[in-house]
């Protein structure tokens, strides 16, 4: 097991090679205001290591309305704050994890018992995402990271189990753990299959704008 020193070590590791995705790349939805406003708060930061607890605190809701693109950037502020017990209202736990287990409960309204669920069963709004469930919907925004990345949100993810700071996020890391997070960690692309097949587009793009040899 880890300890938070190594744990810190191993987050830098596999994000700090990532760049930052720009300005206009934050907003993860039009719904609402929040998202506008959150991804104006991220704007210009492009040295996520230089983000402090208060500042990640005060957006606690950020890893939720950010695009995947900067929810892969900025969340390994959040994992580090959160390593070095800084948090206090932001949770990197719950967007790792919601949606690889189920729970329910009953509401009793007018003399009748409603099941209310939740979890990676539920269905996400069939009148506009159809038959998305939440764990679709989760693996989607996950498969963001890369197979490095992954590995280091997989000892993250082992180490606040084992830390048992909530029992209520065992069943939540089990299981995302098991669904996803280990075979992510396994099989993903790597950084270097990333880099790859950015090299090979921007060559291809090249070729397209050259002007044509007589022999082409």
């Amino acid at each position: 097991m880890h300890t938070p020193d190594s744990l810190v070590a191993l987050i830098h590791e596999a994000f700090d090679g990532n760049a930052y995705p720009g300005d206009a790349f934050l907003q993860g939805s039009s719904e609402g205001s929040e998202p506008a406003e959150i991804a104006a708060a991220f704007a210009g930061h492009e040295d996520w290591a230089a983000l402090d607890a208060p500042f990640l605190d005060g957006n606690y809701t950020a890893l939720s309305f950010l695009s995947e693109a900067g929810f892969r950037y900025f969340l390994p502020a959040y994992l580090v704050a959160d390593v070095r017990d800084e948090l206090q209202t932001a949770d990197p736990v719950f967007h790792l994890t919601n949606g690889f287990a189920d729970g329910s409960m009953v509401d009793r309204r007018n003399g009748r018992d409603f099941v209310r669920r939740w979890g990676m069963s539920r269905l996400m709004n069939p009148r506009r995402y159809g038959a998305t469930t939440t764990m679709d919907y989760a693996r989607y925004r996950l498969s963001v990271f890369t197979r490095e990345e992954a590995g280091a949100i997989v000892e993250y993810l082992a180490w606040r189990r084992a830390a048992a700071r909530s029992p209520l996020d065992e069943p939540f890391i089990d299981g995302a753990l098991s669904l996803f997070w280990r075979e992510r960690a396994r099989s993903a692309p790597t950084r270097a299959m990333l880099a790859e097949h950015l090299r090979e587009e921007a060559e291809y793009v090249a070729a397209l704008l050259a002007p044509k040899s007589p022999d082409a």
